[in-house]
């Protein structure tokens, strides 16, 4: 599992004063793409080798409000891995009650160009990377 931290900026609340349901899918983006980063796996990397991992599908339950300047960590792993479509899972914390805020998850596939693509044949390494950060989860 890999930890994202950040805070909850103004711009991010609604009227009530609460971080908008929108912002929780941002700062997931936000994390995964970090937590990529911390597996070897930049993102940008992906991108100049051809390679893209839209999202496919998103399930997200609020369980907590998260209020402007509050702390919050992003816990995020890697749920499951087919060689052609993946799931991260995310679980928001306030970090100053420890109390779970969000719990998500993000399905994703694999494009190059318009193509759907098994890494399993086109990228066998990160297919052999991914499968070992699955087994780590």
């Amino acid at each position: 599992m890999f930890s994202y931290e950040r805070t909850a900026c103004y711009h991010e609340t609604d009227q009530m004063g609460i971080i908008h349901h929108s912002n929780y899918v941002k700062w997931m983006e936000e994390a995964r793409i970090a937590f990529l980063e911390s597996v070897g796996m930049p993102y940008r990397a992906m991108e100049e080798n051809g390679l893209v991992s839209p999202v496919v599908g998103i399930e997200v339950a609020y369980k907590k409000p998260v209020r402007f300047s509050e702390r919050v960590r992003i816990d995020v792993r890697l749920a499951a891995y087919t060689g052609v479509r993946l799931t991260f899972a995310y679980t928001v914390v306030n970090e100053a009650t420890n109390e779970i805020c969000t719990t998500a998850l993000s399905h994703h596939c694999f494009l190059q160009g318009e193509r759907i693509v098994s890494l399993k044949k086109s990228f066998p390494q990160t297919h052999a990377h991914l499968l070992g950060l699955i087994e780590e989860a």
